[in-house]
């Protein structure tokens, strides 16, 4: 009887009904997985990477993936504190450093980190004013991923990195932002012009200063100019007017007489 008892337990169908069973058992978890396995409804651990064995029905895997998650935040509608009204969205990257925690901490840690980081979003920005953002994005950013990773710190979730996607400014501050641009650009412009012409009369003024130590340097100045005016071969006529002749106009237009 023994026997018979003994050959009917490896007959064939209970053989492929427990080969079934033990097939059904097995999981491969992946090298960047892993799987938290609850035991009669405790959690008993972490198992993976590789082949492992999960006894059902009286144990369940979880499993959950390590690699950094990319989640793209929608744009939000914020209020500046200089109350100028702008459309941000951002990006979040984060990743699962305790499978434990992430399975028996909260419900469901990818829409739980969306909400913090919308509302995180809309809390920092609403501090600053609209300057600020726009020539400190890094320091908010920075501030940005500081809060949402100590929220999610408890979760198992870690926050790697924030970034502004975009900011959408609505048409007016678009034009009042150009005109102040091109008014910057007008007043550097005519800075530079300044500039360039407090140069040139320093240069000028040197100039005079050394032609006026030899009466006859003024003399070859003028030459000088005459023969550039000749070679650009147009129908000026130039009289040449000797110097002296200016003087002596000059002394008789302040009243001084000529000599005898």
């Amino acid at each position: 009887m023994l026997s018979d008892l003994i050959s009917a337990f490896f007959s064939a169908p209970f053989t492929l009904l427990l080969l079934g069973y033990t097939f059904t058992c097995i999981s491969i978890v992946n090298e960047y997985e892993r799987s938290v396995i609850f035991r009669l409804g405790r959690m008993v651990g972490v198992r993976g990477p590789g082949l492992i064995f999960v006894f059902r029905p009286f144990e369940r895997a979880v499993k959950l993936s390590l690699r950094s998650i990319v989640l793209n935040v929608p744009s939000q509608d914020i209020i500046t504190k200089d109350n100028v009204t702008l459309k941000v969205s951002a990006v979040v990257y984060y990743k699962v450093t305790n499978p434990i925690l992430a399975v028996t901490g909260v419900e469901d840690y990818d829409y739980a980190v969306s909400q913090k980081a919308q509302t995180s979003l809309r809390s920092i920005l609403g501090e600053v004013q609209l300057d600020q953002i726009l020539s400190d994005r890094e320091a908010l950013v920075r501030r940005l991923r500081e809060i949402v990773d100590l929220a999610t710190e408890p979760w198992g979730v870690e926050v790697t990195s924030v970034e502004l996607k975009s900011i959408d400014l609505p048409e007016q501050i678009q034009r009042a932002m150009g005109r102040q641009a091109e008014a910057e650009r007008e007043k550097r412009s005519k800075i530079i012009n300044s500039e360039g012409e407090l140069a040139a009369a320093e240069q000028l003024l040197e100039a005079a200063n050394l032609i006026s130590q030899n009466p006859a340097a003024l003399q070859m100045r003028y030459l000088q100019t005459l023969a550039d005016i000749a070679v650009e071969k147009n129908s000026t006529i130039i009289f040449p007017l000797p110097i002296d002749l200016l003087k002596a106009i000059e002394r008789y237009a302040n009243g001084d007489k000529p000599k005898s």
